[in-house]
This record gives C-alpha cells, sequence and structure tokens, in this order.
C-alpha cells in the first residue's frame, strides 16, 4: 500500500482521442463544398493530427463523412486515414448513406464497432441517421440497447457519440434539424450518472453545453464552418478543425479545439 504523500501524487491514467466530423467527401477529389476542396481541407486535418505529441490513440468520426453517398468517398476516406495507423470508429450523419458505410468502412483500422472499452472509458455510437432527413432521431431499437449497454457497463465512464446534437445550439437555422425525440435520449442517460460526455458533429462549429452533470460537446467540421447563433444559413471565416479529448481513467476529463491554417 502507498503512503498518503504517494498516493496524492499519483495521476490517474489517460487516453486521448481526436473527434473529426462533417468531412463531406466526394467521390472525386476536385469536387467541392461551398467552394472549399473538401479532400484537401481533410488532408491538411489529418496532416496537423499527425504532427501532434503525443499522437491520439482513438479516433471517433461523428458522420457527414460523404457528402454525395458514394462508394468511392468511402474508400477515399478509409485511404486518407490508413497512413495514421489510428484506431478508428464512426457513425452516420444526414449526408451520408448507412448501407454503404457497412459495406466499407470496415478495413485497415477503421472498426464498424458501436460499443467498446478503452483507456478506463466505456464508448457507445449511437445512430441519428434517418434516411432522405436533414433532421435526427434515434430509434426505439437504439434506445433499447443504449440502456442495456448502459446498465451492462456499470460504474465505467461513458462516452456516447452521435451526429445530430440532442440540445439546441442557440442558431435558429440549425436547430430545426437537431435530434427530434431528445426527451426520449435523456430519459435514458439520466439513469445513468456514469455516462460524462457526449459528442456529436452536424452544426459545424465549437460547442459546449452542461446538463445534468453531463457535457454536451459539438465540433467544428474538418470543411466549411457554420457562424455560431445565425438566424439564418450563414458560413464563418473560423479554418478547419476538430475536438481533443483527454480521457482520465477516474471520470474526468480536458477538451480543446485545434484549428488547422491550410
Amino acid at each position: 500500500m502507498l503512503p498518503l504523500n504517494l498516493v496524492a501524487m499519483v495521476k490517474p491514467s489517460s487516453l486521448l482521442v481526436a473527434q473529426l466530423t462533417d468531412t463531406h467527401l466526394f467521390a472525386k477529389n476536385e469536387q467541392e463544398l461551398m467552394n472549399l476542396r473538401t479532400n484537401d481541407s481533410f488532408q491538411a486535418v489529418l496532416n496537423h493530427l499527425s504532427r501532434l505529441q503525443p499522437h491520439p490513440e482513438i479516433l471517433l468520426l461523428t458522420g457527414d463523412l460523404s457528402h454525395d453517398e458514394s462508394f468511392r468517398s468511402y474508400e477515399r476516406l478509409q485511404e486518407l486515414l490508413a497512413p495514421l495507423e489510428i484506431p478508428t470508429y464512426w457513425l452516420p450523419g444526414n449526408h451520408d448513406s448507412l448501407p454503404v458505410m457497412e459495406q466499407v468502412l470496415r478495413q485497415h483500422t477503421v472498426s464498424a464497432d458501436k460499443s467498446f472499452q478503452k483507456g478506463g472509458w466505456h464508448f457507445l455510437l449511437l445512430s441519428s441517421w434517418v434516411q432522405g432527413r436533414v433532421h435526427g432521431q434515434i430509434s426505439q431499437e437504439s434506445l433499447k440497447w443504449l440502456e442495456l449497454q448502459l446498465r451492462a457497463i456499470g460504474h465505467k465512464p461513458t462516452l456516447i457519440g452521435l451526429h445530430h446534437p440532442p440540445c439546441y445550439v442557440h442558431s435558429k437555422w440549425l436547430d430545426t434539424s437537431t435530434l427530434q425525440n431528445p426527451e426520449k435520449f435523456f430519459a435514458v442517460i439520466d439513469r445513468y450518472p456514469h455516462v460524462k460526455l457526449v459528442i456529436f458533429g452536424h452544426i459545424h462549429q465549437a460547442f459546449e453545453h452542461n446538463r445534468h452533470g453531463v457535457s454536451y460537446l459539438g465540433s467544428p467540421s474538418t470543411c466549411i464552418q457554420f457562424k455560431p447563433a445565425s438566424v439564418e444559413f450563414s458560413l464563418d471565416q473560423a479554418q478547419p478543425g476538430f475536438r481533443l479529448l483527454t480521457l482520465f481513467s477516474d471520470g474526468t476529463y480536458e477538451t480543446k479545439i485545434e484549428r488547422v491554417n491550410w
């Protein structure tokens, strides 16, 4: 047994996670979204990420990975990620094709797993994808799965990922396409205090909100950025970016936004 003075000095172990979201890749490299070549901005983000010290140990991709739902766009995503050799997990966004993702995104270091443990934390990735719709919804089947997973995890600190924000982000036009059944989602996670973090994409901007001790975090896109608190659709001049999360084994965390000049 360690003396008390040494116990106080022992720091919990940590896990570095990068959230990349809303890449909006196309079948062809030269295709653009709002005059921005999304393949190039994503490559710039990956170059920046590869230079980080220490390197992230997990990548979480939180939807809208493709813009044209093409088989080739998901192939390109895997090709761009492969040199990093970082375990990568994904979930779908409203611009994605879930059937194509499930067919393609399971090679190299990219995994289709939606429940896994790493670094003393449990990760649960939920689909809020509704075919042909911009807004999101979690199906009753997924809510039951979430409940079963949270019950089985015990007291292990847990991060939940989805594409659509379950809370308003104070942007009138974006708040029309958030998760449409958040009360059902909240009803589940409110019963499990080991849920510490909920991360999401869709909003193309940094966002933080706390509800009942759970932090809700949105991330910048790796391509175009939406202006915060805008009434109508409006682009921001901020650079592409991503979110870094340092998850400690005692259930605490630190987070910051990385922007990429390119």
